[in-house]
């Protein structure tokens, strides 16, 4: 008999802005949720909506299905293979593993074949959206693996968001998931830089933005980023840090494809010349400061209510 979505064990990995977010939507679902952190205050909250929360990642280890929404790979590594992490001096581990975070290719290649070694699957999940793209619902994601184990998957994924899209086996998902982010990059770069020109030239950023908004060219990310450039709410939604990250593997991914990158390659330079200059504990729209510095103007907040699109 098939278990119905809600009622599989489910271990969850991460509780930081996106882990917290994700993991909530699961708990309020009504899902058999146990939680882990390393900083198990961080976690605690989760209590409430239900889940329970671990104090070792071996408590994970029983679980049929775990999801991990860490920084990088070997983080990944480390909170499975390490000496304290899901599969250490445990006899068997969880049937399914799911990575939501943006690792490379490579390094999700070794550890699906580490994870088949212990008889696990791997299910490859990347996210595109921010904390509170997760609270309104908006996230998706984009996965690859064994079609099976997507198909058991998915409707927590679904609960989670508003979907996923199956790209294939293997890592495919991956490289889907760099060249959106650094897509990201190069649209954020650019947004800041318009903006910046019309407000030269005395156009306010609100009402540039707002017709952008309204425009063919608007999206849900200028959407969402309009608060930020307009009143300078740079609370960190993805650090500086994390951009600079998947731009580089972006172009790690260019120089083994042979595919020129010029755009990520300058982005990427602006970006680190963002964190150098002490922005690295703001949003990585932040790079209009940069571009407002570089032009010889000033930014202060406008102060005029505008909306994010995701309420």
């Amino acid at each position: 008999m098939t278990v119905p979505w809600t009622q599989r064990k489910l271990g969850w990995i991460g509780a930081g802005r996106m882990g917290a977010a994700m993991a909530t939507r699961l708990a309020r679902a009504g899902c058999d949720l146990t939680v882990y952190n390393r900083t198990r205050a961080r976690a605690e909250p989760l209590a409430q909506h239900g889940a329970r929360i671990a104090d070792r990642l071996v408590e994970l280890a029983d679980r049929d299905i775990v999801f991990a929404m860490v920084s990088t790979s070997d983080d990944l590594e480390s909170v499975l293979f390490g000496p304290h992490g899901v599969f250490a001096g445990a006899a068997t581990g969880p049937r399914i593993v799911v990575d939501c975070a943006t690792i490379s290719f490579e390094a999700s290649a070794r550890l699906r074949s580490a994870l088949a070694g212990r008889g696990a699957q791997f299910l490859a999940a990347p996210v595109s959206g921010n904390a509170r793209v997760v609270s309104a619902g908006k996230l998706s994601f984009v996965a690859s693996g064994p079609r099976a184990t997507f198909d058991e998957v998915e409707p927590y994924l679904a609960c989670m968001g508003q979907g996923a899209s199956y790209v294939g086996d293997g890592e495919l998902s991956r490289i889907v998931k760099i060249c959106h982010n650094v897509f990201l990059g190069v649209v954020i770069q650019s947004l800041v830089e318009i903006t910046v020109l019309a407000q030269k030239a005395g156009v306010p950023r609100h009402a540039l933005l707002g017709f952008i908004n309204h425009s063919v060219l608007g999206s849900v990310f200028t959407r969402y980023k309009t608060p930020a450039l307009v009143n300078l709410d740079l609370a960190v939604t993805f650090a500086p840090h994390l951009l600079r990250k998947d731009l580089e593997l972006g172009l790690d991914a260019g120089r083994a494809l042979e595919v020129p990158m010029p755009l990520a390659s300058l982005v990427r330079d602006l970006v680190q010349s963002l964190i150098g200059r002490g922005h690295a504990d703001k949003d990585f729209a932040a790079l209009i400061l940069l571009e407002a510095q570089a032009a010889g103007i000033e930014l202060v907040p406008e102060g005029v209510p505008v909306s994010d699109g995701l309420s």
